[in-house]
C-alpha cells in the first residue's frame, strides 16, 4: 500500500497504538480520501501531535452514535481505519483543512491514557488491507455499476463517467462505499465487511434497500 509518500507493506510499517478521532457518519476505507475540517483544539492538538509524528490519524465512529463532547467520552464502535495525514492547510483563522488516506482497517483495543486532550488506544490493524488490489477481480463490477447508475437515475444526479470507468475496482468500491448518503450503521457494516467483494455486495444490498424503501420497487429501478 503506497500512501502519500510512505509504503505500508508489513505489520512493522504500522503503529501499535494511534490517536483516534471519532466522528459520527464519517467512513474512511483502504485508498480513500476523507476532507476534513478541523477547529476543535483538541483535535487541532491531536493532528500537531501526528504531524510531528507518523501522520497518522485512526477515524472511528461512535458506538451508538453519539457526538463527543468535554464531558462525555462515547463507546466507539470496535472497527475503524488509519489515514495518513497527505494534504494539510492552515485556514488562518484556527483551522486546518485536512486530507486522509485510508491505509488500513484496525481493532481497537485498551484505551491508554497520556495526559492528551484527545483519545489513544491500543490497535490490531487488518493486515490484510495492505494488499488489498488482490481482491479485486471477486468484485462484480457491472452489478456496481448497475446499482450506481439507478441510484442517481432515481435521485436526478449526475457521474464523471470517464473516471469512473477509468478507476480500479478497489478505487471503485470504496469511493462508492464513503460517498454513499447512508446512515452511520449502513457505513459502519461497510467498513467492517470483510473483503472487498463482499463490501462491493454490502453496497448493492443497501442501495437496493433504499432505493425500494422510496420507490416501492427496486428491481423496476434497477433495469
Amino acid at each position: 500500500m503506497q500512501v502519500g509518500n510512505a509504503r505500508y507493506l508489513k505489520p512493522g510499517d504500522l503503529p501499535d497504538e494511534i490517536a483516534v478521532f471519532p466522528l459520527t457518519g464519517a467512513l474512511l476505507l483502504p485508498a480513500g480520501q476523507l476532507p476534513l475540517n478541523i477547529f476543535e483544539p483538541r483535535y487541532l492538538a491531536m493532528f500537531d501531535a501526528a504531524l510531528t509524528g507518523n501522520r497518522l490519524i485512526g477515524m472511528v465512529q461512535p458506538a451508538h452514535g453519539e457526538h463527543e463532547d468535554k464531558t462525555h467520552a462515547p463507546e466507539l464502535a470496535a472497527v475503524g481505519c488509519l489515514g495518513r495525514i497527505t494534504s494539510y492547510a492552515e485556514t488562518g483563522d484556527g483551522r486546518y483543512i485536512v486530507s486522509l488516506t485510508g491505509v488500513c482497517r484496525f481493532r481497537l483495543l485498551e484505551e491508554r491514557s497520556h495526559g492528551q486532550p484527545f483519545r489513544s488506544f491500543r490497535i490490531a490493524p487488518f493486515i490484510s488491507d495492505l494488499s488489498a488490489e488482490n481482491e479485486e477481480e471477486a468484485v462484480d463490477r457491472g452489478a456496481l455499476l448497475t446499482a450506481f447508475k439507478a441510484y442517481l437515475d432515481a435521485n436526478k444526479l449526475e457521474a464523471d463517467w470517464e473516471s469512473v470507468e477509468r478507476a480500479s475496482n478497489l478505487t471503485l468500491v470504496n469511493s462508492l462505499a464513503m460517498m454513499s448518503p447512508f446512515g452511520p450503521a449502513e457505513k459502519q457494516a461497510l467498513l467492517e465487511a470483510p473483503d472487498l467483494k463482499t463490501r462491493a455486495e454490502t453496497l448493492i444490498a443497501i442501495t437496493e434497500i433504499v432505493l425500494a424503501r422510496v420507490f416501492g420497487d427496486s428491481d423496476t429501478v434497477l433495469q
